[in-house]
């Protein structure tokens, strides 16, 4: 399956303006991230690209009584959405994600276009936006990762007309057609936590992860926070080691420290926060759990089987960016700030309706993403509590990040202004809810409990 997996892209022999170089450099996206892409294989050049037709979505839960959504959809001139694709989207869970939701919103919508670019370097973004724009009719322009998504900064101002956005790593900067967007995605990791807690017969639980930043600290949280509930339910002792590669994408490290974790740590379950299909290789060849993230990899890609993948879970972008499209179609100006959840929901063109982000694992949701072989192991408690907490967060009244106390650990990433709190510090108060922009640009710290391996 790794050798699927395309390797990212390089940008050589090009200048970046000094605006978006001191905001990368200020999310912390330019160092190991785009120093780990620099490194990475020489790019393809992105070549003007029309999505092609879009297939019908498999998958999610069918809305009751749902009407076709085309039947719905409101009257409007035609939008044309625009997606830089920092990877090649074939094979890939995170450009893939994105690519299918570029595909269900044109295939929802009659009077909306999906255009698109791959392999595209933070250089490129407003050269190809620009192109987009003159030759291709582009209104909604969104860079699919932060570093590329930034540069569309320098010419917002330009384009007032146009909405471009953004996923956000940890800057925040936001206008009224500058907007940012990311999936609550650690509720999902929250609930794939508690069936990995249940699971583990060893006790130990691996993470192979990609380096100290926000994101990867805010989604591991949410994971830690699941394996320790479902331990206290079950009254286990469940170690979790983290083990940081030092990037995104280096396959031969991912498989070493995916090896460690197995062999030396004993750990019967293993997730990841990177982007290689390592850490699952070592799981088939072992025959231990794996705990997917970002997209059903068995149902979409086929590159495992529910014997190895225990749970995945889902990110449906399209949740996100059919609420820029409902406001352009409006005649609104879109919120300028997207942080999605199990709450918000949208109806594709076959009347299925999805969530944000979801429990997810050949083609099947919620508690039935569960494996089989997995489910027959699991305490009924535990399944119980999962089917509890997703209907819970599905209607807004709970959340992971709320409900708990969020104690530091005492490592993780020391920001300019936010050193990482201490030991035992309680950032967070249990019952307290985080604002937005503290979970997506301020935490910066592992939670109590983990041990973090050199």
């Amino acid at each position: 399956m790794a050798e699927q997996r395309p390797q990212h892209n390089a940008w050589l022999g090009r200048t970046l303006s000094r605006r978006t170089l001191v905001r990368l450099l200020a999310a912390g996206a330019a160092t190991p991230l785009v120093g780990g892409l620099l490194a990475g294989c020489a790019r393809q050049e992105a070549t003007p690209t029309q999505a092609p037709a879009a297939s019908p979505a498999p998958a999610a839960t069918p809305a009751p009584g749902a009407t076709p959504a085309a039947a719905a959809t409101p009257a409007g001139k035609e939008i044309t959405l625009a997606i830089l694709h920092f990877s090649v989207i074939e094979g890939t869970t995170w450009s893939g994600a994105h690519d299918r939701a570029g595909k269900r919103l044109a295939e929802k919508y009659p009077n909306v276009k999906y255009i698109y670019r791959e392999q595209v370097g933070p250089d490129q973004s407003v050269p190809f936006a620009e192109e987009m724009i003159a030759k291709e009719g582009a209104d909604i322009i969104v860079g699919n990762a932060e570093f590329i998504g930034l540069p569309l900064l320098d010419i917002a101002d330009k384009y007032p007309d146009k909405i471009f956005v953004s996923i956000v790593a940890s800057d925040l900067t936001h206008t009224e057609n500058f907007i940012r967007v990311f999936p609550r995605q650690y509720q999902a990791l929250y609930l794939e936590g508690l069936i990995a807690a249940a699971l583990t017969k060893t006790g130990n639980i691996g993470i192979v992860s990609a380096f100290p930043n926000i994101q990867v600290l805010r989604r591991q949280a949410g994971f830690i926070l699941g394996v320790q509930e479902g331990a206290k339910l079950l009254n286990k002792d469940v170690n979790l080691y983290i083990k940081y590669v030092g990037d995104w994408y280096l396959p031969a490290e991912e498989r070493a420290v995916a090896e460690t974790l197995a062999s030396q740590y004993s750990c019967d379950i293993l997730t990841q926060q990177t982007d290689s299909g390592s850490t699952l290789d070592v799981c088939k060849a072992k025959g231990i759990w794996f705990v997917g993230k970002d997209m059903d990899i068995v149902g979409f890609y086929k590159w495992a089987d529910t014997n190895t993948v225990a749970v995945s879970f889902d990110t449906r972008w399209e949740v996100l960016y059919d609420r820029i499209i409902q406001a352009l179609m409006k005649g609104e100006k879109p919120e300028q700030v997207l942080f999605l959840g199990l709450e918000s929901t949208m109806t594709l063109a076959d009347g299925t309706k999805e969530s944000t982000v979801d429990l997810m694992n050949d083609l099947k949701v919620g508690v039935d993403a569960i494996s089989p072989k997995a489910r027959e192991e699991l305490p009924k408690e535990i399944v119980d509590l999962v089917a509890q907490r997703r209907e819970q967060m599905s209607k807004g009244q709970w959340d992971p990040f709320t409900e708990n106390a969020l104690v530091s650990n005492g490592t993780g990433l020391a920001l300019p202004d936010t050193p990482i709190p201490e030991k035992g510090a309680t950032v967070k108060p249990a019952g307290e809810a985080p604002t937005t922009e503290w979970l997506l640009t301020k935490f910066n710290f592992d939670l109590a409990g983990v041990t973090i391996l050199p």
